[in-house]
């Protein structure tokens, strides 16, 4: 059998598989369609991996069985079809390493709050001593840590999107969580809210009567898929808005006391908390905090040491991140909202008036539903992006000024300009960066730099 694989895109997950790839003595190939990033590069070239860059060449390609596709490209695009068409499994990093990987996995995905329940989840293990790594969306690939590992860990926390679950076909978590689906990425999915539904549900897809879901009650549409769709897992509710029985299993408000939440599992001493008493406050991180605690206690972690690691929990870096006050004027980074849900917890959340800074490229979103939190928060708006029509023409009339800036640095200053002792300038785009930025880490970077220079 050929031991060559082929991996498509040069990115962190590429790089990451073709790492893991030369790690279990396979030879992989390494095509990208753009001119690919210096560091991922250099490191193909440490490996003596061979790569194309500049465009897909399938002339050069090794003849495979499998190609492992980076999430980026789309499950339509001519290459992905013609491949599939030959008979070649075109398949996600994930999916790739979980086939190499044999400890337990929770998989973390939603339109909303992946991130920081991942790095709860994480954190709450790794206080607890266990042997854990967090890969995913985060940050580093699953891929690239198994390559780079000397032992394996004995869990898994990977944050995984609904591009990187399209490609998968045995994936299957000992506990997936599933957020929340609201509209995100809709462009990706012929602006269909019900075929990026079926992508996340891809999450319990595999899973046995062995695995759990852990999933958000008050989300209609997993509803309907429960309903439509099933699954074979356990189920594992957790309501943020309802209270929840003593003979049920999940999580859910006191009906006693309701500013506690409960937890119970099967066979266990539940766990009870108080929701002041949680590190991340807001409606959507309590209900990111009591998922990360179902699922630390379906692993039969300790409640004590549970309770401690959601109280000391210390957010996520472009997530409703702190970052400064001016002369008065709070300046937030909540540069990982790219849709428009996301902004709505930020909005929210928020209990001083606002500078909103917003733009960026559109995804398929309806800002309308922003309107009632804009017409009482906002006071003034500022676009970042080439093309703000869409956020004008919805919020112009409901803010007191609206101003346009083509640069981070620009739009702090016109946010530290406007705002008055006890206001928030808080950056929430709504929308991805790739217009004036590599991505939305680096226009988080860029305001706090420009933040840190006033």
């Amino acid at each position: 059998m050929s031991k060559d694989i082929l991996i498509l895109g040069a990115g962190e997950s590429g790089v990451g598989a073709a790492k893991l790839a030369l790690t279990l003595g396979h030879t992989p190939f390494v095509s990208d369609a753009g001119e690919g990033k210096a560091v991922f590069l250099a490191e193909l070239d440490a490996e003596g991996i061979r790569y194309e860059v500049g465009g897909h060449n399938p002339g050069v390609w090794p003849k495979v069985k499998t190609v492992v596709k980076s999430p980026g490209i789309p499950e339509d695009d001519t290459i992905v079809e013609d491949l599939r068409d030959s008979g070649v499994e075109v398949i996600s990093e994930i999916e790739y390493a979980s086939r190499h990987y044999s400890g337990k996995v929770i998989a973390i995905t939603g339109a909303n709050g992946k991130t920081t329940t991942t790095a709860l989840i994480y954190k709450i293990l790794s206080d607890a001593g266990v042997n854990a790594i967090c890969v995913g969306n985060i940050g580093t690939s699953w891929a690239r840590e198994m390559s780079e590992r000397k032992d394996s860990a004995d869990v898994v926390v990977v944050e995984t999107s609904s591009f990187q679950l399209d490609g998968t076909t045995t994936f299957k978590p000992d506990v997936a969580i599933l957020l929340n689906i609201t509209p995100d990425h809709l462009d990706r999915y012929g602006y269909s809210l019900e075929n990026y539904a079926k992508s996340k549900w891809r999450i319990t897809a595999n899973q046995t009567s062995d695995d759990y879901l852990v999933y958000n009650a008050d989300d209609e549409v997993i509803a309907d898929l429960l309903k439509t769709s099933g699954t074979k897992a356990q189920l594992m509710p957790v309501s943020a808005e309802n209270t929840i029985e003593e003979s049920s299993v999940g999580a859910g408000l006191n009906a006693a006391n309701k500013e506690e939440f409960l937890i119970y599992t099967h066979n266990t001493k539940p766990f009870n908390m108080t929701i002041q008493e949680l590190a991340l406050q807001g409606k959507h991180n309590l209900f990111n905090s009591m998922a990360a605690g179902v699922t630390s206690r379906i692993l039969e972690l300790r409640n004590e040491g549970i309770r401690e690691s959601l109280k000391n929990f210390e957010g996520i870096e472009h997530r409703l991140e702190y970052v400064a006050d001016v002369n008065q004027i709070r300046f937030i980074n909540d540069s990982k909202a790219t849709n428009v849900n996301s902004v709505w917890y930020a909005l929210e959340c928020m209990d001083r008036p606002l500078v909103w800074i917003v733009g960026g490229i559109d995804k398929g979103n309806d800002y309308r539903d922003l309107l009632p939190l804009v017409k009482e928060k906002v006071k003034h708006m500022v676009c970042l992006g080439k093309d703000n029509k869409k956020l004008i023409k919805t919020f112009s009339k409901h803010v007191e000024t609206v101003h346009v800036a083509e640069t981070a640095e620009e739009a702090v200053r016109i946010g530290y300009d406007l705002g008055m002792p006890n206001d928030v300038v808080l950056l929430s785009p709504a929308c991805a960066s790739f217009d004036l930025f590599g991505s939305y880490e680096e226009r988080g970077n860029k305001f706090k730099q420009a933040v840190r220079g006033l």
